[in-house]
């Protein structure tokens, strides 16, 4: 697959904006790519991390799963069948609904999480859930700054077992994590807290890029 020219000046802002990038520029488009394919392919994202990345997966979802910057209205068609099964329900649904690309973070689900991790092995607890959610057109996104998070690996593990296609956010140390990941997209800094500062303009790029590609205009 080759990047659209199109969707190259997301890119090409995110460097502007943050120089330390340009030297990870091409696996930031091959990152996006495999995302691309995924979603193509009818696949969706799932994403786990720990601390500050655990609220980046939450972030990435919640700009994946409604309008980051355009208001994904859904189709026509599909605003026909919502009021054929009730005029007045489907009316307000249709007016409201926005496209969507299916996405989840593993750390949420209390119930299911804390079971686990009572009755089973806690570090296990992101492989359990892509042992449940986990389809090979799947892509997993383990964000963990050093690379090396035990919880993020043994998920990795299962992700590559099913025939998954995952991707690392790391910091700019090799890790682990860069085994086991199709890319390893390194944020260029060693510092924990710098490095999430890059992961999330990071991850903005990808999102701003993927609603362009599916709910914006050729």
């Amino acid at each position: 697959m080759a990047l659209e020219s199109r969707l190259m000046k997301h890119i090409d802002l995110l460097i502007e904006r943050y120089p330390s990038l340009e030297p990870i520029k091409q696996d930031l488009i091959d990152a996006y790519l495999i995302i691309e394919e995924s979603y193509e392919k009818g696949g969706k994202l799932l994403v786990a991390g720990n601390g500050g990345s655990a609220a980046d997966s939450e972030h990435i979802v919640g700009e994946l799963m409604k309008g980051f910057k355009m208001p994904r209205k859904v189709s026509s068609e599909f605003a026909d069948n919502l009021k054929a099964v009730d005029e007045e329900l489907g009316t307000v649904l249709a007016e409201n609904l926005q496209g969507a690309l299916p996405a989840i973070a593993l750390d949420g689900h209390l119930a299911l999480t804390t079971a686990y991790m009572n009755d089973c092995e806690p570090l296990l607890c992101f492989a359990q859930q892509i042992n449940g959610f986990g389809k090979p057109e799947d892509v997993f996104l383990g964000i963990s700054t050093s690379g090396n998070s035990k919880n993020i690996l043994y998920a990795s593990t299962v992700a590559k077992a099913k025939g998954m296609k995952i991707i690392g956010l790391t910091g700019a140390k090799d890790s682990k994590l860069q085994e086991f990941a199709d890319v390893c997209v390194k944020a260029t800094n060693t510092e924990t807290y710098m490095i999430q500062e890059l992961h999330l303009p990071i991850y903005h790029c990808w999102c701003l890029m993927l609603e362009d590609k599916f709910f914006g205009e050729e």
